[in-house]
Parts: structure tokens; sequence; C-alpha cells
């Protein structure tokens, strides 16, 4: 019995430290720098800045939450779209994740309606967190996006 005990707390506490192993809680991104890389390597529309005033509407976040965002979007032709936020506390950033999801959820019925085959463009949507950082990137090249995101700790 002692010795099921022992096993079964040693498994849980290996279970409690592979759990948050991927992530990296200490990291600092300049977010706009970020997103130039991203922009300028895995998309191949013409991807403009949204207007800081209108992302809190955009991607559905309390302005106060955040210390910086910044985002690039197709004109609607295509569903490509990369925006990078540093939430003012690294506990929100899955709140944020969630948001995104929410923003990727309604373009994805957007797109259905009138350009299905933009759907599997969000499908496939990158939407990853480290520390305060999160980034949503829909793209062209979601290989190259996943390795700038791991270059940059994510």
């Amino acid at each position: 019995m002692r010795k099921g005990t022992m096993l079964l707390c040693a498994a849980v506490a290996m279970l409690s430290l592979t759990a948050c192993g991927g992530k990296k809680e200490d990291i600092s991104v300049d977010t706009a720098k970020l997103t130039k890389e991203l922009l300028t390597t895995v998309s191949s529309d013409e991807l403009s800045e949204t207007a800081s005033d209108m992302l809190p509407s955009i991607y559905f976040y309390e302005p106060d939450d955040v210390t910086s965002a910044v985002a690039y979007a197709s004109s609607g032709a295509t569903a490509c779209e990369i925006a990078v936020i540093e939430s003012k506390d690294a506990k929100n950033t899955e709140a944020v994740e969630k948001l995104l999801q929410t923003r990727v959820d309604n373009q994805s019925a957007l797109y259905a309606s009138y350009n299905e085959a933009e759907v599997s463009r969000l499908d496939d949507a990158i939407i990853e967190s480290a520390g305060a950082y999160t980034v949503l990137c829909v793209c062209d090249d979601k290989d190259a996006a996943e390795k700038i995101l791991e270059s940059y700790g994510f």
C-alpha cells in the first residue's frame, strides 16, 4: 500500500512538471518586430496594419488588460491575419487565446458564406501564448510561422 502511494505521488509530480514545461513565462517580445517578421515571411497576401483603436473591438479584449497589440489583416479577399497581443498580466493569456479563437470561429463562419476556400486556412490558424504574449497567425506558410514563433520562445 505504501509503495503504491509513493508511486502514485511520483507519477502525479512528473505529470505536473510536464504539463507546464512547454511555455516560457519570462520571455520578452517586441510585438511590432515579431509581427513584421511574420508579415514578411509567411503571407503572400497584401496585409494592412489595423488601427490600434480598432483592435479591442476586433479581438474582443478589454483595453485595460493589454499593454500593447499590433495586427495586420487582409482587405477581406483572404482570411490572412497576424496579431500579437501583450497582456498586462501573463495570467490573462489563456483568456486572450479564447478570444482569438472566437475571432477565428467568427471569421470561419463569415468566409463559409462567400469564400469557402479560406475556411481551411482558418482551420489551420495558429494561436500560441508564451509569458504575457499571445499570437494569432492565419497565413500561407504555417510551418515557417511556427519556426519564427519557436525562435521567439513560443
